[in-house]
């Protein structure tokens, strides 16, 4: 099968996630998507967040539920170590060989990717689908792609998604506050945060 691989620490997930996933399903025909929730991730040290691993993994369950080819995948969650990219995506290739690996990631991420701990290792186990934003940056991101691609022999697509400017600081931001998330989470997840009272700042913080 053909699967393609949503990482993150999705706190919370959010429709411009599902919708990247669901873009990626359909233009590349894949198979599934695996929503990847990274238990220890190692730039995440100093977050702004304390949402229990448990509360996130629930939100992503609410969020793709009903959906039959988006699925959770637990397997970053359930390690205590930090988790590299580079060593999931060669677990992956070891655990399923017979699965063929789309690894799905943000403009941004594809420029600083020289940035990650052993990134060349991750170009062998996997095609990168990089997710353009708007159609200024398609000479900017066809460059790139080039570059990595020649250097490195990594194999990048683009994937067109639309753009949206919802991100999870500013919906926990907003939660924090009680206003309202509707149309940024699913409803589903809107209310799992709204009854179970996340991002809401401590009474100490207010002082």
């Amino acid at each position: 099968m053909k699967i393609g691989i949503m990482g993150g620490t999705f706190d919370p997930i959010h429709i411009g996630h599902l919708l990247l996933g669901e873009f990626a399903y359909e233009d590349f025909g894949l198979d599934e998507i695996w929503f990847l929730p990274n238990g220890n991730p190692p730039h995440k040290e100093n977050a702004d967040t304390g949402t229990s691993l448990e509360h996130r993994i629930e939100m992503i369950r609410k969020a793709i539920e009903g959906v039959p080819h988006f699925r959770l995948n637990l397997h970053e969650a359930n390690t205590e170590e930090h988790s590299y990219t580079y060593q999931t995506m060669q677990e992956f290739n070891q655990m399923f060989p017979e699965h063929e690996f789309y690894f799905i990631l943000g403009a941004d991420s594809l420029f600083s990717i020289e940035q990650w701990k052993y990134f060349r290792e991750i170009f062998p186990t996997c095609t990168i689908l990089a997710a353009m934003r708007d159609d200024k940056d398609a000479w900017e991101m066809q460059r790139q792609i080039l570059y990595l691609t020649e250097k490195y022999g990594a194999r990048i697509r683009l994937l067109q998604a639309p753009l949206l400017e919802i991100s999870s600081t500013v919906i926990r931001d907003r939660a924090s506050r009680d206003l309202g998330v509707r149309y940024m989470v699913p409803d589903s997840v809107a209310e799992y945060i709204r009854t179970n009272h996340l991002y809401k700042k401590k009474e100490d913080d207010t002082v």
